[in-house]
């Protein structure tokens, strides 16, 4: 029989879990039995909404604030956790913003927000939890890129810098970590209905998806529920994962 909550008993941090993609992640950990911890920078209330909708379907959660762009909040944020909970099995690096602008156009301070949340933000995030998970002797982090760091994106020259950089971040840190029983993936998305790409040109865009929808964030938190998932994806590192639809 299959285990209908393969992460009872682990506690999973979810960076910007308030809404989007972050939130359908958070909700489908908790529903895998996860204790998940709902990150968030500005927005308390919707993570509280989080929260508690967790908690309505019989899930364990609660919310912690922190700016993950910034080291010393990071750092803060997995400590809380480690306090709170005792432990942290999974940790999902989903934390992100955009900044378009075309490349000669683009201001610094939009390129520098960008690579900061994006990628330095990750960074910060899987060093802090480097040391107690080898303590455990074990863990599951899981980044969110983008397929615009495999394949870029005109406008996008930060945006896609810094996914990129998750990759080479991921696949170093898997390396790394592996033989202390600790796995870094990378999950994909691809155009995922979110309030991020609501002002997209979305009738453009479904001509380059082979299966001719967009994707939804549910999606995407299938596929970290499995990376994240022991014995499942216990085999798997340095792996991205393409959610995407078939575009890239």
């Amino acid at each position: 029989m299959t285990n209908s909550q393969p992460l009872r008993d682990c506690t999973a941090l979810v960076t910007g879990s308030s809404r989007g993609i972050g939130r359908a992640i958070a909700l489908e950990l908790a529903a895998a039995g996860a204790e998940v911890v709902v990150n968030y920078a500005r927005s308390a209330e919707a993570a509280a909404a989080v929260v508690a909708a967790i908690e309505h379907r019989g899930g364990r959660a609660y919310s912690l604030q922190g700016d993950v762009s910034q080291e010393a909040e990071a750092m803060a944020l997995v400590n809380g956790a480690l306090e709170r909970s005792g432990r942290l099995d999974v940790l999902v690096n989903n934390a992100g913003i955009t900044r378009d602008g075309l490349l000669m156009r683009m201001k610094t301070p939009d390129w520098q927000a960008v690579i900061d949340l994006n990628l330095s933000g990750v960074f910060y995030c899987t060093r802090a939890v480097t040391r107690p998970m080898v303590r455990q002797k074990g863990g599951r982090i899981v980044n969110i890129t983008s397929i615009v760091g495999l394949m870029g994106n005109a406008g996008q020259a930060n945006y896609a810098a810094a996914k990129a950089g998750v990759i080479g971040l991921t696949r170093s840190s898997a390396k790394e970590l592996a033989s202390r029983g600790i796995t870094v993936n990378a999950v994909a998305p691809g155009f995922i209905a979110t309030d991020m790409t609501k002002d997209l040109d979305k009738e453009a865009l479904l001509k380059m998806i082979p299966m001719g929808c967009w994707g939804q964030p549910e999606h995407v938190a299938g596929a970290v529920r499995f990376l994240a998932t022991d014995p499942a994806a216990a085999y798997i590192t340095g792996q991205v994962l393409q959610v995407d639809g078939g575009l890239h």
